[in-house]
């Protein structure tokens, strides 16, 4: 059965300048009231606007049930003199249906029953109004002197409270207007505080998923520098991961997804994890790269989703190394007494992804009896160089790289200046995502 539309009992829409005033001809002033709220119900649920937004006019929902008549002064404008609009309610169920999106601000009679509670919560009723309008200003009213009452109002959800004897059209204009404000402040401050809480989530579970080396027990050193191209990120689709099987082989691997956002650095993390537990379930080479492609052509949300990577298995004595290259660039090695240079490519592979049923040879490398071995992703290389098109290329990071060894610098100072310097050359943070492991293998 519908529930009567409520009437204007003692602000009457031509009084609150919701509508003209009736002529002998035209409706009554009931009439006028109930076609205003009608109207202004159907144009609140077509806008879908929201509540505290910059509108025209302002809109006030009265609910309070004084059998005396109301105690608001009628005659209600905002700061720039507009009539502020009022509706009324008597109970609850009327106030549901009144209150559209084109209200800006509730006031409530505390002394109203709230539905289904008993009466020891004498807040119980503006519980109920916050829960049903939680993006509306609320304007508490308790009789005049009940201060605790109203302050208790405000502690629970409402902006402020008034008392009902005390009121006149100024201080009432004046806390619609204050409680307005508030309550889009306190939103917006909200959702900051959200979207903070947010960041701060999505980066302790970034740092999680950042790998930690398994070396217990390998005499090789290890260094990384990792820096996502995504703007407050800290991860990218850029991917590294190193451990030392029981054989006593360190294998290295360095990889990279096309692309920068956040479903590239999941791809990413997730090539990481299936990597380290195929390589501690002893597979290497061709076998584990056709794996991973497997991983990657299952996981991946689009077919056109690549990955380059570079697989490096250092023998138990630390001398020669086994390589694989999946459309990734080769990695640099610097020895005792000679200029750093880079490995041999000439048996690259596709990158994953791009050819089903594709080989990855892999070739056997010298290390010697000292080395220090440099994996990167391609975002070391494609910096520009000063104001113009060239970028730094492979060559330019080998010649970059031997400076700062002649100068002595090693390990995490090494990859450090690198990088810096690399960033300096391209007159700004990379665009690209940056990620370089360092192994060393020195005597003592």
């Amino acid at each position: 059965m519908p529930v009567p539309v409520p009437r204007q009992r003692a602000i009457p829409a031509v009084e609150s300048g919701q509508a003209p005033a009736a002529t002998p001809s035209g409706p009554s002033t009931e009439e006028g009231s109930r076609t205003e709220k009608t109207a202004g119900k159907k144009a609140g649920k077509k806008t879908g606007s929201t509540p505290g937004t910059t509108h025209a006019n302002l809109n006030l929902l009265l609910i309070e049930d004084d059998p005396g008549g109301s105690t608001i002064v009628p005659d209600l404008r905002d700061s720039s003199g507009t009539p502020i609009r009022v509706r009324t309610a008597r109970n609850l169920t009327e106030a549901e249906r009144l209150l559209t999106d084109d209200v800006h601000c509730i006031l409530l009679d505390l002394a109203l029953p709230a539905p289904g509670r008993s009466g020891d919560d004498e807040l119980a009723v503006l519980k109920h109004v916050l829960k049903l309008a939680p993006r509306h200003a609320v304007l508490a009213l308790t009789a005049s002197g009940d201060a605790e009452r109203g302050a208790e109002a405000v502690r629970v959800g409402a902006q402020d409270y008034l008392f009902r004897d005390e009121l006149d059209s100024r201080l009432l204009s004046r806390a619609i207007l204050y409680a307005v404000e508030r309550k889009r402040s306190d939103t917006a401050e909200r959702r900051l505080a959200e979207g903070r809480m947010r960041a701060q989530e999505n980066r302790r579970l970034e740092r999680g998923l950042l790998p930690t080396p398994l070396l217990d027990g390998s005499p090789l050193r290890f260094a990384a520098r990792y820096r996502p191209g995504r703007q407050r990120a800290l991860l990218g689709g850029d991917f590294y991961d190193t451990v030392r099987t029981p054989d006593g082989t360190v294998h290295a691997m360095i990889g990279d997804v096309c692309g920068h956002g956040p479903d590239e650095a999941a791809l990413g993390v997730e090539l990481r994890i299936a990597w380290r537990a195929l390589t501690l379930a002893g597979l290497c080479g061709d076998e584990l790269l056709g794996t991973l492609q497997q991983v990657l052509e299952h996981e991946r949300a689009d077919d056109e989703i690549f990955a380059t990577l570079c697989t490096v298995d250092i023998a138990p004595d630390g001398r020669r190394a086994g390589l694989c290259l999946a459309g990734h660039p080769s990695p640099l090695i610097a020895r005792a007494g000679k200029p750093a240079r880079l490995l041999p490519y000439d048996n690259n592979g596709p990158a994953l992804g791009l050819l089903p049923g594709a080989r990855w040879p892999r070739m056997q490398v010298e290390l010697g009896r000292e080395w220090s071995l440099m994996l990167y992703t391609d975002g070391l290389i494609e910096g520009r160089v000063g104001e113009g098109r060239e970028r730094l290329g492979q060559d330019g990071m080998v010649e970059l790289v031997r400076r700062q060894i002649a100068a002595g610098l090693s390990g995490e100072e090494l990859l450090r200046a690198t990088v810096n310097e690399v960033r300096d050359l391209n007159g700004g943070e990379l665009t690209d995502d940056v990620a370089v492991v360092l192994l060393d293998r020195r005597r003592g």
